[in-house]
């Protein structure tokens, strides 16, 4: 388990803090344990507002469900991971949202050998992690939330407004499960994908909704780049460093490209040639760099007055 050194020496220091109920860590070291701590030798694993982190960190605290919206690639995942570590000491409560996502995967389903031979009872149910969060009062995580179709959005409803769970099978004493203190939902989704499949407005009166931005300080994401490449290299027993010239010029180049323009102003016109290209600006068939290649040719080639072959007009 990552991070679990850290997150004893704040629950040490917490032993006898309050908390919400359930809650292994008191709010501030859950900010913490995000922002990092010098003094507790606690690193810093997400670069964003402290006042975002302290909004995402009371909507938890209620009955409220915390949605996480933002671009493509803006550590959404991440921190409901990171929340969920340091609020419940489990982020494996996860539902992955898409196309074929169904009500089973979400809250539960049977085993049915011994479905058929003792029937519904609570041993022949096999919990899902919507039904397991609510059983031991943890944080469940639910990505790309908005893939899923409508009506299985909307299992939430109940779930969120009430907390509780109706299972028709089982018998009258446990066919209802209500939320042991402490269950909440942390959902993420993709601004791009609010097309896909619209939330209802009776799901999103449920969510707090937050909005994760992109870094916008170069060198922070620098920083963070370092860090992380480096970290994954020596966790993977690779003696070697990323050197801080290619971490600048992969940085710079995926900052120019989410902002669409160049740190001097100039705008970035994506090429066209014979390769597809996806919604989010990149080719299908090849590699980025391949298409920023095809595009300094073309930009070249303007001023000499020539065209190269493969590009378009």
């Amino acid at each position: 388990m990552l991070y679990v050194d850290e997150l004893k020496r704040l629950a040490e220091q917490d032993a006898n803090a309050p908390r919400p109920g359930n809650w292994q860590l008191t709010p501030l070291s859950v900010l913490k344990f995000i922002l990092g701590d010098r003094d507790l030798q606690i690193a810093p694993k997400f670069v964003g507002s402290r006042s975002l982190l302290e909004r995402c960190i009371v909507a938890l605290a209620t009955n409220r469900g915390l949605m996480l919206i933002g671009e493509p690639g803006t550590a959404k995942s991440y921190l409901s991971e990171l929340l969920a570590a340091a609020i419940s000491n489990d982020s494996t409560l996860t539902v992955q949202g898409s196309a074929g996502t169904t009500e089973d995967t979400i809250k539960y389903s049977w085993n049915y050998a011994l479905l058929l031979a003792e029937g519904a009872t609570n041993r022949s149910l096999i919990s899902a992690p919507l039904h397991r969060g609510m059983q031991s009062g943890k944080l469940v995580r639910f990505e790309e939330i908005t893939r899923c179709p409508l009506e299985i959005q909307d299992t939430l409803l109940s779930i969120l407004s009430d907390r509780v769970m109706i299972i028709p099978e089982l018998g009258d004493e446990s066919r209802t499960l209500y939320a042991k203190v402490g269950f909440n939902v942390i959902a993420t989704a993709n601004t791009r994908d609010r097309g896909v499949n619209e939330m209802s407005a009776a799901l999103k009166r449920r969510f707090n909704f937050e909005t994760v931005p992109p870094i916008n300080n170069l060198q922070q994401e620098m920083e963070l780049v370092q860090r992380e490449t480096d970290k994954l290299l020596n966790h993977a027993g690779i003696p070697l460093s990323l050197q801080p010239e290619f971490t600048e010029i992969l940085v710079t180049t995926f900052h120019e490209l989410r902002t669409g323009k160049t740190f001097d102003g100039k705008s970035i016109r994506t090429a066209q040639h014979r390769h597809e290209y996806g919604r989010s600006g990149f080719c299908r068939l090849c590699r980025w760099h391949s298409c920023l290649l095809l595009q300094s040719r073309q930009n070249n080639t303007r001023t000499s007055g020539s065209k190269p072959a493969g590009i378009g007009n």
